[in-house]
């Protein structure tokens, strides 16, 4: 009977040192997500913020690790600038330091308003003075993130920069936030009965007058000019310049007009009322005569004498 074997051990392979047990990394990452100062959901793409036009989107890992990095570079920054005094090379050194860090901040919130039809490399330098002045007032005490103190300073600064350098006509601030709602109300209505809503139900919705909602429709539309000149789409038909207005025939009449009043004050009394007798009322020389009590060789004299005068002050046939 042949002899019975040991059963062969099954083959160990050892682990190597750089390769972290997945058992390990499960339990690792849970207390390492709650661990950081309590961060606020979304925390770590808000701060890091979308990748650069053109560039391959990074990892999930990787986005989470430099954002990690970012924050812990923040709250160093943070410390050493508290302790330096303002004006100073060095303060001006730590704060353009924090002012870079963050901008990935600044990219994701202007991100947020890319159909805005504005360039995108103005509203990152509108966001930018945000971060600036929230870096300026930011107390790192408090127990408060950074991101989450700078986002609303951020975000405000880029709406102030719409509501007053954007519009083509500025509009008040009420009217502006109303403006907002009646979008809102708009597309839930649309939702709700398969049709664009009419005026009175948004105004029921919102429970304010239907003028306001008509005021609101009127202010979204301020926000870019359309040129009198361009042609209207689809109907083929001219500008809106070449079927409005007519030329009026008296326009050409009115720098006369005011240029004989400004002359006529210069005359006497008398010879201001001949003139106004005689291509005003339309009466002749005789019944001019007859009206003051002069003779009409008088009143042709005075006429001539008038004329001179006018003519001598008419600036432009001088």
């Amino acid at each position: 009977m042949p002899a019975r074997t040991a059963p062969e051990a099954p083959l160990r392979r050892d682990k190597p040192t750089d390769e972290a047990d997945p058992t390990e990394a499960s339990d690792e990452q849970p207390r390492r997500a709650g661990h950081e100062d309590r961060a606020t959901p979304g925390d770590h793409e808000r701060h890091e913020g979308p990748e650069e036009p053109g560039e391959p989107a990074a990892p999930p890992s990787t986005r989470e690790s430099r954002g990690a990095d970012a924050r812990a570079l923040t709250q160093v920054l943070f410390k050493k600038f508290a302790t330096l005094e303002p004006g100073t090379p060095e303060h001006a050194r730590v704060r353009a330091a924090l002012i870079e860090a963050n901008l990935p901040l600044v990219r994701y919130a202007a991100a947020r308003f890319r159909s805005r039809n504005e360039p995108m490399e103005d509203v990152v330098q509108v966001g930018t003075i945000g971060l600036i002045n929230a870096i300026d007032r930011f107390d790192p005490d408090r127990g408060v993130q950074f991101p989450t103190f700078a986002m609303p300073t951020v975000v405000g600064e880029i709406k102030r920069y719409f509501r007053d350098n954007v519009r083509t006509v500025h509009v008040p601030r009420r009217l502006h936030e109303l403006w907002v709602q009646v979008n809102g109300a708009t597309e839930d209505l649309t939702v709700l009965h398969g049709r664009s809503p009419t005026t009175a139900e948004i105004a029921d919705r919102l429970k304010i007058a239907e003028d306001e909602v008509l005021a609101c429709i009127e202010a979204g539309r301020s926000y870019h000019a359309t040129s009198l000149e361009a042609a209207q789409e689809g109907d083929g038909l001219p500008g809106l310049l070449d079927r409005l207005g007519y030329e009026d025939p008296a326009l050409a009449g009115v720098e006369h007009r005011d240029l004989v009043r400004h002359l006529l004050v210069q005359l006497p009394e008398r010879e201001q009322r001949i003139l106004l007798l005689r291509y005003y009322s339309n009466l002749t020389q005789s019944q001019i005569s007859a009206e003051l009590g002069v003779s009409q060789m008088h009143v042709s004299r005075l006429l001539s004498r008038s004329f001179a005068r006018l003519r001598s002050a008419n600036r432009i046939d001088a």
